[in-house]
């Protein structure tokens, strides 16, 4: 996959919330599981996993929606309720940015497939891999190796 030149900015629909992801991604993905399906009112949330230090939001001020969990922070726009992106507490290195709310999605495409079990019978992509729930913690490293080696 070849990926745009960064930086790539985008935002909420309501322009309110604009954010910025200055490094690379450690991958792409697609969560089929119940919980994006109703955050979203769709089959499915795709994402990039972005390191830390490569995104900010650079104006207005997202709020947790969503599962207001202990470790899950699911950022959304306050004014329109657009999901922007999730942290999860303490850092674990990404944020995962909602891929379609950056400006130019259209190179997008899900390196791995999350919560298949939880799929929609009709719904698939073109992910290279496919889990019934999260991969195993320690397939990341390989994964992640994989996805920036092409």
């Amino acid at each position: 996959m070849t990926l745009p030149t960064l930086p790539w900015t985008g935002g909420c629909r309501c322009g309110d919330v604009r954010f910025s992801i200055a490094q690379p991604p450690l991958m792409t993905m697609a969560c089929h599981c119940t919980g994006c399906q109703r955050m979203l009112g769709s089959a499915f949330s795709t994402s990039i996993a972005v390191p830390t230090p490569g995104f900010a939001v650079t104006q207005g001020t997202p709020v947790i929606g969503g599962l207001h969990g202990a470790q899950v922070r699911h950022h959304h726009c306050d004014r329109c309720k657009g999901w922007l992106f999730t942290r999860i507490e303490p850092d674990m290195g990404f944020v995962n940015i909602r891929a379609t709310a950056l400006d130019d999605a259209g190179w997008f495409v899900p390196f791995i497939e999350t919560w298949t079990d939880e799929a929609l019978p009709w719904m698939t992509t073109p992910a290279r891999h496919r889990y019934a729930g999260f991969p195993p913690a320690d397939a990341y490293p390989a994964l992640i190796a994989e996805f920036g080696a092409e």
